[in-house]
């Protein structure tokens, strides 16, 4: 980890990375061999949050081939042609995170008081839907997809996706084999040359509750004025925060985040999930001097999920950007509602 990045940075960093999630590999009993052993048909992972289903063949494949499968079966297996549904029938997507599955399943089957249970997944060993899957299911693809992510939130941050490019194949390489290996102090000394990291010396602009009168609004975004000496590395310097909104069977929410508000106030978890669902998140006062609509809803009705976490809504932005994204770069925001 680069020295310059704060202490609290790095352990924001460091939870979100060991936090594992617990999954259930149940077998789909019709696709096995004759000669199987039948009593053993789940089998339980728990899988680090920034890991992909693809690297967890190997242990299924494992277990599969050591208990269920006779001999001959697990000769004749192809790993291929496997591939992962959720109980219930939604088909997993390969190139999403595990921490990522995870939470939307948490989110649309809410346990009571949101307590952590295994997520049950069905491993099919034949026929993948491959009309439905977006690429062949194998570590390499999964690897592509996890650099194009990467790239696309270097593009957000900075306008360009030089960071990411700009560092040497085997560097790029040891993004992927940190994640591979699970091996946080890997990824992050080649990672922290990517990410951007709050700035305790320089904390965002906030309006002065005692003055009469707000902060003259800058002519554009404090986020897109041109940054000086160590600031351009700066969480509150980036052009936009790479920020997915993920809804239960709905659709994947994505829109420019400036770290700043064009009046100089910090950008908010809350304003920004009030502008993009307005009817779950009731909109707060950009200032302590803003009016209170008194016709506007007293409690919000849906709650923000981030690395399995129920979100402050006061988070700023830039600082979910820093210490709370995944491994590719992006905050993938998973909503549930309030029961």
């Amino acid at each position: 980890m680069a020295s310059s990045t704060p202490t609290a940075t790095t352990l924001f960093r460091r939870l979100c990375w060991d936090g594992t999630v617990p999954i259930e590999v149940k077998i789909d009993s019709k696709e096995l061999p004759a000669g199987s052993d039948r009593t053993l048909e789940s089998f339980y992972i728990r899988a680090p949050r920034v890991s992909y289903l693809p690297l967890l063949i190997q242990e299924v494949k494992t277990f599969l081939f050591d208990l269920v499968l006779d001999e001959a079966s697990a000769k004749d297996m192809k790993t291929d042609d496997w591939w992962f549904e959720a109980e219930g029938g939604a088909l997993l997507k390969w190139h999403w995170p595990v921490g990522l599955l995870y939470d939307l399943h948490l989110v649309a089957h809410p346990a009571p008081d949101f307590q952590m249970k295994p997520f049950t997944i069905i491993l099919h060993l034949a026929s993948p839907p491959t009309d439905k899957l977006l690429f062949t299911p194998s570590i390499e693809t999964c690897k592509q997809s996890f650099m194009g992510q990467l790239k696309e939130a270097d593009f957000l941050r900075w306008g360009n996706t030089k960071r990411v490019t700009g560092l040497r194949k085997e560097d790029q390489d040891g993004l992927w084999e940190g994640i591979v290996e699970h091996n946080f102090d890997d990824f992050w000394r080649i990672a922290s040359k990517i990410a951007p990291s709050p700035n305790p010396l320089a904390p965002p602009l906030t309006p002065n509750p005692s003055s009469p009168t707000l902060p003259a609004p800058s002519s554009r975004p404090a986020s897109t004025q041109p940054p000086s000496g160590s600031d351009r590395d700066n969480a509150y310097s980036v052009r936009s925060v790479p920020v997915r909104i993920y809804l239960p069977d709905g659709p994947v929410i994505q829109d420019l985040v400036p770290p700043f508000l064009e009046d100089g106030l910090p950008h908010s978890l809350n304003l920004f999930l009030s502008a993009q669902l307005p009817l779950l998140f009731k909109p707060s006062p950009t200032s302590p001097l803003t009016p209170v609509d008194p016709n506007a809803p007293k409690s919000n009705l849906a709650f923000a999920l981030i690395q399995g976490v129920i979100a402050p809504l006061d988070c700023e932005m830039a600082w979910l950007g820093a210490c709370m994204s995944g491994a590719d770069g992006w905050v993938n925001v998973c909503i549930g509602l309030d029961k």
